[in-house]
């Protein structure tokens, strides 16, 4: 039997670890655990798993695997990509010039033209004001282009991804293609654009700068990667105000204006460091329309861009809303020299006549000093403008040009058309030829009273023909179709008789005349016939007003000229001055002082008298061609010489009209406005003395060569 109190053997694992204490369940619980001890959790148990489907875990492997290799080409791609960018930019960067060789990018120079009082009137050419910086315009332009053309500019690095994915969005939302429309271009791009990515013009290398400037205005995709390193490439080299600097002094902001400086002095007639935050709005405004949105060409479409731009300033914290309401309110307007416009085909005409490789092909800026008065001009255009608007039918496509000059032949005013704010239009005042009509008339009796005859001298006014060799039988007719017997020539001049100026031209030479007229500019290829008296040749009005000048100033030639000096910009010694004025003697004073009297008589009493001017003596002479094709009226007082046609561009007739008509009443328009404030100056003509009057004797016959003499004289003048 057992013991039942007999100790049980021990276990093999209390041999192995020792004996462990017995303790129960909830004392175990309870107890401390042992200092370092560690807690073991206890171990849950796992649920079977699942077994996975082969064919799943197989293309899981093969995802996998695809999505390592594609992850693994995109970051070795990356990196290749980086590297060759990075290259790329370096290899620009080590290109790039010093930022002073980058602010004045044009090809051709610029030319301003000043007037009598030095004041500009006119740009040609590329105009450039000069070099600013980003420090030294006004900050309201600098802000203005920031807010306009790149809100982030100091944030990027020459590139904005942000910029180029909404450029693409809105270009696929428009129905374009991603690259077409809006480009998404920073500042920094835009500036490249500007450089051609460092490509500089060669005429060699191009049929024309406008295909140079096409070329670097690409927008393919290869040509915006070059752009982009480019770009990121002068964000290495420059500060951003440098950047923007260039940009500032290399856009075009229309007017022929390249650079802030020359658009601020072209429209608002100031620096740009002085520009208002309207004025700096227009011209940022001008950047992505520079020719359509120029204030000279719309300025209340350049109004309504700035008012934008005004409230993009707004939105990004550069205006308050006090300011922009104001400035809104009250947009920038024009100098007084923009808005005039005035002179401009006078402006075209000095630019034709100066030599070409100091006005139209000019690399340097020049500056052209010249004769026009803008109150004359503006005076010549309102005069024409009233008429046309008073006395001509509505719709008619009459033409009418006027040149006012001085008696030396200085050019002070000219009008090539009805539209007067023009520029490189067709001149009527200089470039048509025209047959002159009676207004050649004054040169025959110029030549006439040269050889010895006087005002008073008689010419009889009768039936007259003449057999022209190879044409015939030439009867000329007055233009009334009366005849008027034994007439002085004074009076066959102021009523434009045709027989008398015929028979007076034959008499005093028609060589002779030809020659006088050609002395006195008229440099047109006279008509070699009789009929060259009556006006047959044509002419300019610049050479016709020019001729009439030549009597004004006392019988010396005159070459008309609208260039005083030419300089270049910066320089104080003229390079060329006036080509023009007055030349060698034609007629004797005298001569033409009786020729002035007799053309004074035109106007106080005879086919002119519609140019009377209140309180003026006025010479002149009226000339209508053949069927009214052409009508002039050109005259003087002592103070100015002017000239007025009018015509149809295509030789239609006028109808009723004549020289006396339209064409003096534009003259008289003209010159009332002229002579405004000016005091009356009588004109330098000789006074008549009155003929003592003798009981005439006896008649005697005369023979041998005197009575031959006399009877031809008889025979063509029809006198006793």
């Amino acid at each position: 039997m057992s013991d039942s109190r007999r100790k049980k053997p021990p276990l093999v694992a209390e041999k192995r670890y020792g004996r462990v204490a017995k303790t129960p369940v909830r004392k175990a619980a309870k107890a401390k655990p042992k200092p370092g001890a560690s807690k073991r959790k206890p171990t849950r148990k796992r649920k079977p798993s699942r077994k996975q489907n082969p064919i799943v875990a197989f293309f899981r492997r093969i995802v996998g695997w695809i999505f390592s290799l594609v992850w693994s080409l995109i970051w070795r791609t990356s990196f290749v990509i980086a590297l060759m960018v990075s290259l790329a930019v370096g290899y620009v960067y080590l290109t790039l010039p010093e930022v002073d060789d980058l602010l004045d990018g044009r090809a051709r120079g610029s030319v301003t033209l000043l007037d009598r009082d030095d004041k500009v009137f006119a740009w040609r050419g590329d105009q450039f004001g000069g070099v600013v910086t980003a420090d030294t315009v006004s900050k309201h332009l600098k802000n203005a282009v920031v807010a306009t053309e790149d809100k982030r500019f100091y944030r990027h690095f020459g590139v904005s991804p942000r910029g180029v994915a909404s450029a693409v969005r809105i270009n696929l939302r428009e129905g374009r293609g991603p690259l077409s429309g809006h480009g998404g271009s920073t500042l920094t791009q835009q500036t490249a654009k500007l450089l051609c990515l460092g490509v500089a013009y060669d005429p060699a290398d191009w049929d024309s700068e406008a295909a140079y400037v096409q070329d670097c205005r690409r927008g393919s995709l290869g040509r915006k990667v070059k752009e982009a390193i480019y770009a990121m490439a002068m964000e290495v080299k420059y500060t951003k105000n440098e950047i923007l600097s260039v940009y500032l002094n290399r856009a075009y902001m229309g007017g022929g204006a390249y650079g802030a400086e020359a658009a601020s002095q072209r429209y608002f007639g100031k620096p740009a460091a002085n520009l208002t935050p309207a004025e700096g709005a227009m011209l940022a405004g001008l950047l992505t329309a520079p020719s359509s949105l120029a204030p000279t060409a719309n300025l209340q479409r350049s109004q309504d861009r700035s008012a934008t731009i005004l409230r993009l300033m707004n939105e990004q914290g550069y205006l308050s809303d006090k300011d922009t309401a104001f400035y809104q309110s009250n947009p920038a307007t024009l100098s007084e020299a923009a808005k005039a416009k005035a002179g401009g085909y006078f402006a075209d005409w000095v630019m034709a006549s100066g030599p070409e490789f100091f006005t139209r092909n000019t690399t340097e800026d020049v500056i052209l000093k010249t004769t026009l008065d803008p109150r004359i001009q503006d005076a010549a255009e309102a005069g024409l403008k009233w008429v046309f608007e008073n006395k001509v039918r509505e719709g008619s496509k009459a033409q009418a040009a006027i040149v006012v000059m001085s008696a030396d032949g200085a050019v002070r005013a000219m009008v090539g058309g009805r539209q007067t704010q023009v520029s490189g239009a067709f001149n009527r005042a200089t470039q048509a030829k025209r047959q002159t009509g009676s207004a050649f008339k004054p040169f025959v009796y110029a030549t006439a009273l040269e050889r010895g005859a006087h005002y008073d001298d008689k010419v009889v006014d009768e039936p007259y023909c003449q057999n022209i060799p190879g044409s015939g039988q030439w009867c000329p007719k007055n233009y009334t179709g009366k005849y008027y017997g034994d007439v002085s020539l004074t009076f066959a001049l102021q009523n434009s008789l045709n027989i008398p100026a015929v028979k007076v031209s034959e008499q005093a030479g028609r060589e002779n005349v030809r020659t006088v007229a050609s002395m006195f500019g008229i440099e047109s290829d006279l008509a070699s016939g009789p009929a060259l008296a009556l006006g047959a040749s044509e002419s300019s009005l610049l050479e016709m007003t020019g001729a009439y000048a030549g009597i004004l100033n006392g019988g010396s030639s005159v070459t008309p000229y609208g260039l005083v000096e030419l300089r270049l910009l910066g320089d104080d010694n003229a390079l060329m001055g006036s080509g023009g004025g007055i030349g060698e003697r034609v007629i004797s004073d005298a001569a033409a002082r009786e020729l002035i009297w007799m053309m004074e008589k035109v106007v106080s009493e005879g086919t002119g008298a519609r140019a009377q001017l209140p309180g003026w003596q006025v010479a002149g002479k009226t000339g209508t061609t053949q069927a009214a094709r052409d009508a002039w009226f050109i005259g003087f007082t002592n103070e100015y010489v002017a000239g007025v046609w009018m015509g149809y561009d295509d030789n239609t007739p006028l109808t009723g009209v004549t020289g006396g008509g339209l064409p003096a009443e534009i003259w008289r328009e003209a010159m009332v406005r002229i002579h405004e404030g000016i005091t009356p100056m009588p004109l330098p003509a000789f006074v008549p003395k009155p003929k003592a009057v003798s009981n005439p004797g006896p008649r005697q016959n005369r023979t041998g060569i005197e009575g031959v003499v006399n009877g031809i004289l008889r025979d063509i003048f029809g006198g006793n």
